[in-house]
């Protein structure tokens, strides 16, 4: 038989204080609106689970079966509903996160450090992946991705991450090819390509007095991966566009060289998105948090644009 919750919360609530006037005060009702709900379920039961006259409750030998059973059940469930409102107010359990390969490179380490230092009932599981990722289909409380890349229906939250990218090639390359002075003279060049996970290619974006410009640029390399790209070109296969926190020990050394510096400003379009906004976990709003602030993000990091 399907009995309401209330009914049997209200049973377990005057068996306890063996007093309907007790029992509705902590429960914040009416003394009447307990009796309702203790004689509805005595009706759906067909059994008399109490005794009681105008000066004293007492339970009948059902009463005291069901009160035995109905107890530690009722202690479970708000067991239960205490561990599950601590996610509300402190974080606790796990989040999992995707995040695409450059970004994961250039600050989860720091942020990982960070949430999990300041939330030690925290653990984390970072997911490395260019792929849009459904975040709801594959169990993910948050992404990470650039904008033009959000999934849709999401709510998204900037990050302060100025990311530049750079094109670079090694001294020996250019040795055999001139420096390219603007954009359009990479059609002249080999260029070292990077793919999609959804198998679309790469273009080329500049930007120079406001005005954004792209490139399909061409060449005999394709890959998926960025370390693998500046490697690439390290060797000399040819000009790679990179981000240029990944390749700046390189340009410091001189193993690669840097072109086009003018046209590759900062953006800052890097965005956390995750499904609701409301009842939000502890977790994932301390991981928000530290990412909306460099400082606690990574306190060795400066802003390039403002050193």
């Amino acid at each position: 038989m399907n009995h309401r919750w209330t009914d049997l919360a209200a049973f377990v609530a005057v068996a306890d204080h063996l007093s309907f006037q007790r029992a509705a005060a902590e429960r914040g009702v009416t003394r009447s609106a307990l009796s309702h709900a203790v004689k509805g379920l005595e009706q759906d039961l067909g059994v008399r689970l109490l005794n009681r006259n105008t000066r004293s409750v007492s339970l009948t030998e059902a009463g005291r079966l069901l009160h035995a059973r109905l107890k530690p059940a009722f202690g479970d469930v708000a067991q239960a509903i205490d561990e599950v409102s601590r996610w509300r107010d402190t974080p606790a359990g796990t989040i999992r996160i995707t995040v695409p390969r450059p970004v994961g490179l250039m600050m989860m380490g720091a942020v990982i450090a960070r949430l999990v230092r300041d939330c030690p009932g925290l653990a984390v599981e970072v997911s490395s992946d260019d792929a849009l990722i459904d975040i709801v289909a594959a169990d993910f409380d948050a992404g990470i991705r650039f904008g033009e890349r959000l999934q849709q229906g999401m709510i998204a939250t900037r990050i302060a991450l100025p990311m530049r990218f750079a094109v670079v090639g090694a001294p020996a390359y250019f040795d055999d090819h001139p420096r390219p002075e603007r954009p359009a003279d990479l059609h002249a060049h080999r260029c070292i390509r990077y793919r999609f996970p959804s198998g679309a290619m790469f273009q080329w974006e500049f930007e120079k007095d406001g005005e954004p410009l792209t490139v399909a640029v061409d060449g005999p390399v394709v890959s998926n991966d960025q370390e693998l790209i500046a490697e690439a070109a390290l060797a000399g296969a040819g000009l790679a566009f990179v981000f240029e926190d990944r390749v700046s020990r390189h340009l410091a050394s001189g193993a690669l060289v840097r072109c086009l510096e003018d046209w590759t400003p900062h953006f800052d379009d890097v965005f956390l998105y995750y499904p609701h906004r409301a009842y939000m976990p502890a977790g994932l709003r301390a991981l928000i948090d530290i990412l909306k602030d460099p400082r606690r993000r990574d306190p060795q990091r400066q802003d390039p644009r403002h050193p």
